[in-house]
């Protein structure tokens, strides 16, 4: 039997959602140095909230959580809205953005850790031979340019590393219990909630000046909530309803990919053999732990 021809259309979405989310890194990079890190992760999130509840709306999709999954949305919120967007964007005063994004995206990796451990799945050869790419990748990474820039780069590294972890915890749960919300609006509620200890953050540590922010700042906090924050979630959840799961999964591969190239293309971070090692090492432990 010929195998099914993979969906077009679920294709295109996937590369909308690989590319929106693989720019949206040195974009960030840029935003730091105007916007404080939680003022910035809040700011594009009320633009994406705002997008997602207008689609929602135009969809007919109920907005109504049900008392009885509060403690869910909030665990789930936690998971994947305040420590990722909080942490990844916090590893980045540390970090340049192609390294924040090959730290980040080995979410897959740890993800095949913790299914084993909380859900029981089989902790294959492949998934402990991607454990082994990932962190290789992780020291050459860090170790690259020398011990001493490895440790003024390990806030970063740590920062960046229990984002991915507690992202994967959240991908983890989600399986194990379902939210139950239709995808779009699902998606602007885990916002509100997940973002709001970051905008008790932005009030009590940091002090935006809108006055200071210029047209391009503006601009990029626009597409972040547009973009990453708003039309890739829809068209990753478009397309997942298109695409086998193993194959959307494997596909987001080229997110750090687009980071990096993109980082070293408008910031002029460098982009040689260390990084080219670190990407390799971690996309190969990441391909590894979908297959296995």
């Amino acid at each position: 039997m010929t195998p099914a021809r993979p969906d077009p259309r679920g294709l295109l979405l996937l590369l909308a959602t690989v590319c929106g989310w693989g720019f949206n890194w040195p974009a960030m990079k840029l935003l730091l140095e105007e916007v404080p890190p939680f003022t910035m992760r809040v700011a594009c999130a009320a633009i994406g909230f705002a997008l997602l509840v207008g689609i929602a709306l135009a969809r007919r999709e109920s907005l109504v959580v049900p008392r009885a999954l509060w403690p869910r949305l909030c665990l789930v919120s936690a998971l994947n809205v305040t420590a990722w967007m909080g942490l990844a964007s916090f590893s980045l005063l540390w970090l340049a953005a192609g390294e924040a994004t090959i730290v980040c995206y080995t979410m897959p990796v740890w993800a095949s850790v913790l299914a084993w451990a909380l859900l029981g799945e089989r902790m294959t050869r492949r998934r402990l031979g991607a454990l082994a790419l990932g962190l290789g990748g992780l020291a050459v990474l860090v170790l690259g340019r020398g011990v001493d820039v490895g440790v003024a780069k390990l806030p970063g590294v740590g920062i960046a590393l229990t984002a991915a972890i507690l992202f994967s915890l959240g991908t983890v749960v989600t399986k194990r219990w379902p939210l139950g919300l239709p995808p779009t609006s699902g998606t602007a509620w885990q916002m509100v909630v997940g973002c709001a200890p970051l905008l008790v953050a932005a009030l009590l540590v940091e002090r935006p000046d809108p006055a200071a922010i210029s047209p391009l700042g503006w601009g990029l906090l626009a597409y972040g909530g547009v973009g990453p924050l708003g039309l890739c979630y829809l068209a990753w959840f478009g397309a997942l309803r298109r695409l086998p799961a193993s194959a959307a999964s494997m596909g987001t591969l080229l997110t750090p990919v687009v980071g990096v190239l993109a980082a070293a293309a408008f910031l002029g971070e460098p982009l040689g053999l260390r990084e080219v090692l670190a990407l390799s090492l971690t996309a190969g432990g990441v391909l590894l732990a979908v297959r296995g």
